[in-house]
């Protein structure tokens, strides 16, 4: 493993987050970065403590892999990093509210119980 501070450990860290989560970076790029930027272990040893098979390993860093949650999350943990959803653009102004039913004249709002006559 590279000996780098644990303030050197995390500005890396956070360089690859922001990277990725600005789209500049691919989950494949940001994956390779952690492992040789951070840890400095080369694939074979990586995917090794990953549980997982080099050719799997290297699949993900070049973005030609289809890795399952489990397998990203593992990978990640050891980061102290989880998957988890992010917006593609700021969220205001992306969902518009949703148009309220139009009411007719006469109807009865559903569930409501008639009068009797």
């Amino acid at each position: 493993m590279n000996e780098i501070s644990v303030e050197e450990r995390q500005r890396r860290i956070e360089d690859i987050l922001e990277l990725n989560r600005q789209g500049r970076e691919t989950l494949g790029t940001a994956i390779r970065r952690l492992r040789v930027e951070v840890t400095g272990l080369d694939q074979e040893t990586f995917a090794s403590m990953c549980r997982m098979s080099t050719k799997a390993l290297y699949q993900l860093e070049t973005d030609r892999g289809n890795p399952t949650l489990n397998t990203l999350n593992g990978i990640l943990r050891l980061f102290g990093m989880t998957m988890a959803l992010a917006p593609l653009a700021p969220v205001s102004g992306l969902v518009e509210e949703a148009p309220r039913p139009l009411r007719r004249r006469g109807t009865r709002p559903p569930g409501r119980a008639s009068a009797s006559r």
